[in-house]
């Protein structure tokens, strides 16, 4: 028999994932972290963390199966969206943290490249537009900010990248990560923009000159590292790519108008087409398969389950002490308690913006809210209206996308920590007006890799990369009284934003 390995690097997690040729998961590990946030609206990580995750689940999976090392035929990363990428010098060294995708430091860069460039050429060629979430302002900012690392700077790379390089000593960029760092990448031409880089005053040099797909072999497994993770010496290891991409892929999307979001720490929503529209306000970049041909375009919230995860940190501890106490999961006795309370929240609205948000607002200054408020309301009402908050945010982002989507499936497949949440799902299902589906087996980005190392190394056919591994499940349909509700609340949800736009950006200069 043999295997293959899938491994998502995350932004609080790393998972691994061990599976045979039909997508059996034989064996999974992860290990998590914390992401470094040492200013407001700052948020890093050192990529020794990531390298030690990787290795620590990948041996973990090895030593639990009791596979031998060879049978197991490839490993793919998958790895969450890098912004500025890593620096390193010559030596490959890492000189500085990584300016992950969460990072909203990059203000002042955004707002030099719309006073210097020419924004519709940067839409036209990269297929994309500027706001402080992409990559390239990310690395204007170490550029005007940390003028010796930059100096000392020889690549800038993707976290998948750098890592596949420490395993391989191979250097190579993958067309979906290149895509993602938006400014500095020629979306038709599948290449790095000279154009733009030269434009941006970012050395291409500091750009790898080799691009591959995702589905694409950059090298074998040093012996070094083979030793360590349990796998043989030699043993192909792919590109990979941005987590996202990776998750639809996972879902069984190859084909365009499938459309997925996937609700972890953020909300990424995004479906295959092969043209794309930066005026709609989407992200865009080649698909971790067929990536020659179709782009994955995507919206998303930059703290969705984080905006779940902040309230329950900062307001519920009750919840906290009786799950310590009764062994349950304190956002299950949120979501029973929740689910108590009407749809609408009683008149309650939260906006998600948290850190800033990306699409279609794009406006790294937007700050969260609740709006609404009364005696009445209880933490309850604030926890649903979170949920409702981060929903409306999807149905924005799908607004925004069918702009530019010749048709979208009649469903709609939900993936990530959110599809835990029997509520939330229906939350999603009433406000977006779609029957939601979500995956059987509970493991996405990593599982979508493994399904690409499969179809790379002849275990997966192309039709049965086109039927994929998952099981769907329905798991909400739209409540005709809820859809009601939450269209009349979505009216005034849009509203909220331009009303208090100016005091957002005046309270983030005080």
């Amino acid at each position: 028999m043999n295997y293959v390995m899938g491994v998502d690097i995350g932004t609080q997690s790393t998972k691994a994932l061990l599976v045979d040729g039909q997508g059996t998961i034989i064996a999974q590990h992860s290990q998590g972290y914390r992401v470094d946030t040492p200013k407001v609206r700052w948020a890093e990580q050192w990529p020794q963390v990531w390298l030690e995750a990787v290795e620590a689940c990948v041996a973990q999976c090895m030593a639990k199966s009791g596979v031998a090392a060879g049978q197991v035929k490839a490993l793919c990363i998958s790895s969450l969206y890098g912004g500025s990428g890593i620096a390193v010098d010559a030596q490959m060294t890492p000189l500085h943290p990584c300016l992950i995708w969460m990072d909203r430091r990059a203000g002042e860069q955004v707002a030099w490249v719309r006073e210097h460039l020419d924004q519709e050429r940067l839409f036209e060629v990269t297929g994309n537009s500027v706001d402080s979430y992409y990559g390239f302002t990310k690395m204007l900012w170490l550029k005007q900010h940390q003028p010796q690392v930059w100096a000392d700077t020889r690549y800038l790379l993707p976290p998948n990248s750098y890592i596949n390089w420490c395993l391989t000593g191979e250097l190579a960029v993958d067309h979906s990560s290149a895509g993602n760092i938006g400014g500095v990448y020629d979306v038709k031409a599948r290449g790095w923009s000279a154009e733009m880089l030269d434009a941006l005053g970012i050395p291409q040099a500091m750009m790898p000159e080799r691009l591959v797909y995702s589905g694409d072999v950059v090298g074998g497994l040093l012996e070094s590292w083979a030793t360590r993770l349990g796998l043989q010496a030699g043993t192909p290891i792919l590109a990979g790519g941005v987590d996202a991409a990776m998750a639809t892929l996972a879902a069984g999307v190859t084909q365009p108008g499938n459309h997925v979001a996937m609700i972890g720490t953020s909300m990424c929503w995004g479906y295959l087409n092969q043209h794309v529209d930066a005026h709609h306000g989407l992200v865009s970049m080649p698909h971790v398969y067929n990536g020659h041909r179709d782009l994955y375009i995507f919206g998303g919230a930059i703290t969705a389950g984080a905006s779940v995860s902040w309230f329950r940190e900062q307001f519920c501890q009750a919840e906290e002490q009786q799950a310590q106490a009764t062994g349950q999961d304190s956002l299950v006795l949120l979501e029973q308690s929740a689910t108590q309370v009407p749809a609408g929240s009683e008149g309650l609205l939260f906006l998600p913006y948290l850190m800033g948000e990306r699409s279609p607002v794009w406006d790294d200054r937007a700050s969260g809210s609740f709006v609404g408020l009364n005696l009445y309301h209880s933490r309850i009402h604030l926890y649903r209206a979170v949920l409702e908050g981060v929903s409306f945010a999807l149905r924005h982002n799908i607004e925004a996308g069918t702009q530019g989507a010749h048709s979208l499936d009649p469903r709609l497949i939900v993936v990530g920590g959110a599809s835990h949440s029997d509520l939330w799902m229906q939350i999603i299902a009433d406000v977006t007006r779609y029957p939601v589906y979500t995956i059987v087996q509970e493991v996405e980005a990593a599982l979508g890799a493994a399904l690409l190392a499969a179809h790379t190394v002849g275990l997966v056919s192309d039709d049965e990369m086109d039927k994929g591994w998952v099981q769907l499940e329905l798991r909400a349909q739209p409540k005709r009284e809820n859809v009601m509700t939450y269209d009349r609340a979505f009216v005034e949800y849009l509203k909220l934003y331009p009303a208090l736009k100016p005091i957002m950006h005046s309270l983030q200069t005080n």
